[in-house]
């Protein structure tokens, strides 16, 4: 298994974009842009995800569009948002939630066996998780 090496400058296509939680959500770390991420129970804040366990960080709720200072308000992005992510994808390729946090990887991890992205072409992905809860 290996981390999906991610682009300088990742970005969101607009046109395909859905938003998933927005409004009153805040980081509780710096996010990076284009990174998986959940909200943690115990403070409601969001977090980059972590596939290493199966246990909260695994969870995914959506992406966000850009980096994110904690503190700062975000807007997470899902199912089917489409991202510029990578290069050299090969279409249809099936990436999951990484043990990298904030990461995506070319295998299955403990906390995603199911996969949350798939690679359109070469250098896009799109979002193909719906259930949080689905790792």
């Amino acid at each position: 298994m290996a981390d999906v090496t991610k682009v300088a400058t990742p970005s969101m296509d607009t046109v395909q974009a859905r938003q998933v939680v927005a409004g009153n959500l805040y980081a509780g770390e710096d996010l990076a842009a284009v990174a998986p991420c959940y909200i943690k129970a115990s403070d409601g804040l969001v977090y980059m995800s972590d596939g290493s366990s199966s246990n909260e960080a695994a969870k995914f709720v959506g992406f966000t569009a850009r980096a994110t200072k904690s503190g700062e308000p975000v807007t997470l992005f899902g199912f089917p948002t489409r991202f510029k992510y990578g290069s050299g994808l090969t279409p249809g390729a099936i990436f999951y939630i990484s043990g990298t946090t904030g990461a995506l990887a070319d295998a299955a991890t403990t906390g995603d066996s199911k996969g949350t992205t798939m690679a359109v072409n070469a250098t896009d992905i799109v979002v193909c998780r719906v259930d949080p809860k689905n790792g």
